[in-house]
C-alpha cells in the first residue's frame, strides 16, 4: 500500500514539473504579442540587404502561418511548382522562406509595429551570412535574389528589425536546412 503511494506522488511530482517547464520554457508564437523586447546579436560581418517589392504579377506566398510549415517543405518540393517557397518559418511579426528557383530568399512583415521583418540567410558551406529586410510596411512581401551553390543548402533565421537603431529583435524562429537547387 505505502508502495503505490510513492509511486504515485512520484508520477504527480514529475508531471508537475512537466508541466511548469513547458510553461516557463515556451517561446513566443507567431501570433503573440511581445512584452519587453530582447535585443539579439547577429554574427560578425553579417551583411544588411534590402528587399524589393515582388514584381507586379508575380506569385507571391502567403502571409497566413502555416501550422505544419517546417515539416511540409519536403512534401512541397516534390508535388509543387518550381517557384514553390520551401522552408517557411514564422515569429511574432515576420514570416520568412526561400525560392529555389531563383535563389529568391522572402521576407514578409506580419505586423504593425514600426518594425521591419528580417530574414537572415545561412549556408551550410561557408558563405558570409545575409539578412534580407523588409521596410515595405505590414502586410507585404519582399524579396531579396540571390545566387546560392546549387550543391549547398540554406537555412533561414526570422526576426524583427528596427531600421532606426540597426538592431535586431527576438521572438526569433529557425528553418531546417533547405536543399538550394530544391530536391529533398
Amino acid at each position: 500500500m505505502r508502495e503505490n503511494w510513492r509511486i504515485k506522488v512520484s508520477v504527480l511530482a514529475g508531471a508537475s514539473a512537466l508541466a511548469f517547464s513547458a510553461l516557463t520554457a515556451v517561446p513566443a508564437v507567431a501570433d503573440e504579442a511581445v512584452g519587453d523586447l530582447q535585443e539579439v546579436q547577429m554574427p560578425e560581418g553579417v551583411k544588411i540587404v534590402e528587399g524589393f517589392a515582388p514584381a507586379a504579377g508575380a506569385d507571391v506566398p502567403s502571409l497566413e502561418p502555416t501550422a505544419d510549415a517546417p515539416f511540409s517543405a519536403a512534401a512541397a518540393a516534390k508535388a509543387a511548382p518550381a517557384n514553390t517557397c520551401l522552408g517557411s518559418t514564422a515569429a511574432y511579426g515576420v514570416t520568412g522562406c526561400f525560392q529555389h528557383n531563383g535563389d529568391v530568399v522572402w521576407a514578409g512583415d506580419t505586423k504593425k509595429d514600426g518594425m521591419s521583418a528580417a530574414v537572415g540567410v545561412y549556408t551550410d558551406y561557408g558563405r558570409a551570412a545575409e539578412v534580407c529586410i523588409n521596410k515595405l510596411g505590414v502586410n507585404t512581401w519582399a524579396t531579396c535574389d540571390k545566387d546560392y551553390r546549387e550543391t549547398g543548402n540554406v537555412r533561414l533565421r526570422v526576426l524583427r528589425y528596427d531600421g532606426d537603431t540597426g538592431k535586431f529583435y527576438q521572438p526569433e524562429s529557425w528553418s531546417g536546412w533547405i536543399p538550394v537547387d530544391g530536391k529533398y
